[in-house]
């Protein structure tokens, strides 16, 4: 059923369409137009298509078109053309072609033609100039037909009729900017629509604001120091439109390889700034607007100098010496004498040590006053110094000590003496036996410690003095001490440090040093050592004289050693210094037992617990393997076996050595031994377990018995 119905409905569908395609091919109509919207004096083509053939006519706003109005002709039997060649504004109406087919059929159509003027804008300007803060006015006079419709847009964003924005269009079309500003520059379009079509005009409109000229530098007050590698740049802000030209008035003439100026001159560059160079810089800019001006300060500073009239001075102790300074820059510098050696200010204008105009002056010169001095040049733009070394020779040694020796004297400096301003390059020391002899000297460089007279006799009584030397010269000597060299003896006894002995299996070792050689330098030490027993006898061995430690190998474990060490110089040996020590006893070996050494240890024990167990029941109750292996080696007469004996005719039974009633043994359940002819039966404990050999012995005597 739903099959058919779908049927129906196809063939319903197909015979609707049939109908309309005779209907538009006999009576469909069409007005083809190039354009509904037509500019006054363009031409207008309209061409009907009647879709059959008939008699085809033409009408406009319900009347018929007559000659001077159109130009009509037929195209074909069913078409026909209307032109007219110069649109006025009157052509604009409702166009209707109408056709009398021959079949009868009447049928028309319909196209509405507009007919425009415009718009225009009547010569509205298109560029507009207005000054920062002004109100401005920019007119827009478009003008068509039919009526035109005006709007202001600019970014493509139409601008509004609110009057309470600072930019909107008023009533008569104008656009009005109120307090311009920079950001109102740029263009806007101005667009005319014919009131109810599609037609319209755009005229872009340049809007420019001006703006006077400003002018600031970066910095009013600039300060640098005078220098060949100095430069300073004076940097002009200008602002203003259009753009502001720029120009620089100097307190020097202009010199191109002095004075460089960037591509628009906003930047001034002064290289190599000199003390000329100071003055006013002013920037002035200009547009058509107006100009204005900033002005800069340049205060040229000249760092401070400082000229003496020597580096260093040599004076003798008790002679006079000066140096002069000269100090110069912008501002003038402060002059200061100081004394580098003890931070001092020299500012006192008499005295022995005086400054005047720059003049330093020293009196009768001490060997404290040598060192270094600076004049310095102090001033806002910084500091600068000269350094000159006044040397005179050095002073004499002070808070000294004398140390004698058996053939030396060593002298020990507390305090360095007073340098004189110059390094000490060499120590002279002095000594004789008596006032009538010529002093006699040794020179030795300052860095020896101690400082030492040697070659000397011992015990002698001898005076000594000692002086320091620089480039100058020989400074007096210190006080004359007298001092007696010690005799010569023999070393004393080497010391051993016996709380850091050291001992690593048979291998001994023990700290060695020697306090006192006794005048003479030691030649060696003598070290012998033996074991603590009785019979052994001493080891020796010799030791040089440089040696620190003593280190014996090849000792025995767990044995005590005595141990005795001298030392000898050419004078003879020290007293022996001894030490007793121990070898402590030799360390257990740790060996790792391998798997088949355990098995082998764990099948031992359990072999020997397993014979005492079979021999206990071997030999307390007759039984195991033991009792088994006996029987089959000796028989019946096992040693050790307790056997029977026949009575003397009165019936008893006998145990070795033990007398027992024979009734009393059956009744028991003790099995005998009993002859029969020469066999002897086993006697049993009825307590003891029967081997199996045992168990059956007794039931095959029985069964012989039997029978």
């Amino acid at each position: 059923m739903m099959h058919r119905s779908a049927l129906n409905l196809r063939m319903t569908s197909l015979l609707l369409l049939l109908v309309v395609l005779v209907m538009d091919t006999e009576a469909g109509m069409n007005i083809l137009a190039t354009k509904v919207d037509i500019m006054v004096g363009n031409e207008i083509l309209l061409l009907c298509k009647a879709g059959g053939e008939g008699d085809i006519t033409w009408q406009k706003d319900g009347e018929d078109i007559t000659e001077d109005m159109a130009k009509v002709s037929m195209v074909d039997e069913a078409s026909s053309k209307l032109v007219i060649e110069k649109a006025k504004m009157t052509d604009s109406g409702t166009y209707t072609c109408l056709c009398e087919f021959e079949s009868g059929h009447a049928d028309h159509t319909e196209k509405i033609i507009y007919v425009y003027e415009g718009p225009t804008f009547n010569g509205t300007s298109t560029y507009h100039e207005f000054l920062v803060g002004t109100t401005g006015r920019v007119p827009c006079l478009a003008a068509g037909q039919p009526a035109v419709e005006v709007h202001w847009f600019r970014d493509n964003q139409e601008i509004s009729t609110n009057a309470g924005r600072r930019a909107h269009r008023l009533p008569d079309n104008t656009l009005l900017i109120k307090e311009v500003q920079r950001e109102d520059a740029g263009t806007y379009e101005c667009r005319a629509f014919i009131k109810g079509r599609p037609i319209q005009r755009t005229l872009p409109v340049s809007v420019v604001v001006n703006a006077g000229p400003t002018a600031r530098l970066k910095e009013e007050i600039k300060k640098v120091v005078a220098g060949p590698e100095i430069n300073v740049t004076f940097l002009c802000l200008v602002d203003g439109l259009p753009q502001p030209n720029i120009t620089w008035t100097l307190p020097t003439k202009f010199d191109p390889s002095h004075h460089h100026y960037n591509s628009d001159k906003s930047e001034l560059t002064i290289v190599s700034v000199a003390r000329a160079d100071y003055g006013e810089y002013i920037c002035t800019t200009r547009n058509k607007i107006s100009e204005d001006s900033a002005t800069a300060l340049l205060h040229v500073f000249e760092a401070p100098e400082v000229s003496l009239s020597a580096e260093s001075k040599s004076v003798s102790v008790g002679e006079h010496v000066s140096v002069s300074c000269n100090v110069s820059g912008h501002p003038q510098p402060e002059l200061h004498w100081l004394n580098k050696y003890n931070g001092q200010t020299l500012d006192s204008t008499s005295g022995r040590v005086r400054v005047v105009n720059g003049l330093l002056t020293i009196d009768e010169v001490v060997p404290s006053d040598g060192g270094l001095y600076s004049c310095m040049a102090v001033s806002i733009t910084g500091n600068a110094s000269r350094d000159v070394t006044i040397m005179t020779q050095p002073g004499p040694p002070q808070y000294l000590s004398i140390s004698p020796g058996p053939t030396s004297v060593l002298f020990l400096l507390k305090t360095l003496p007073i340098s004189g301003g110059a390094p000490i390059t060499n120590y002279v020391l002095q000594w004789r036996r008596s006032v009538a002899e010529k002093w006699m000297e040794t020179v030795t460089a300052p860095d020896l410690d101690p400082l030492a007279i040697t070659s000397l006799r011992p015990y002698t009584l001898y005076s000594v003095r000692l002086a320091a030397m620089n480039k100058v010269g020989l400074g007096p000597f210190s006080d004359i001490k007298t001092v007696r060299t010690h005799g010569i003896r023999e070393p004393d006894s080497p010391i051993l440090s016996t709380d850091v002995v050291k001992q690593e299996g048979t291998s001994f070792s023990i700290p060695l040093k020697q306090s006192d050689d006794g005048g003479t330098p030691v030649q060696h030490f003598n070290l012998r050592y033996k074991q603590d027993k009785e019979g052994l006898e001493w080891k020796e061995m010799q030791l040089p004289s440089s040696s620190d430690s003593i280190s014996l190998e090849g000792l025995s474990y767990g044995s005590n050693y005595q141990l005795e060490v001298t030392a000898v110089n050419a004078n003879g040996s020290s007293t022996p210094t001894t030490f007793n020590f121990t070898v402590g006893p030799q360390p257990m070996t740790n060996r790792s037992m391998t798997k088949g050494a355990v098995v082998s240890i764990v099948m031992l024990i359990f072999l020997v617990i397993f014979l005492i167990v079979d021999a206990s029941c071997c030999y307390i109750n007759r039984c195991g393997l033991l009792m088994s292996i006996a029987l089959k080696l000796f028989g019946q007469k096992v040693p050790g076996l307790r056997t029977l004996e026949d009575g003397e005719g009165n019936g008893e039974v006998k145990f070795k050595g033990v007398d027992t009633p024979r009734g009393s043994l059956q009744q028991t359940g003790v099995q005998t031994i009993s002859k029969d002819g020469e066999q002897l039966r086993e006697v049993t404990c009825d307590k003891a377990h029967l081997t199996k050999h045992e168990k059956s012995q007794p039931q095959n005597d029985q069964s012989n018995g039997n029978a």
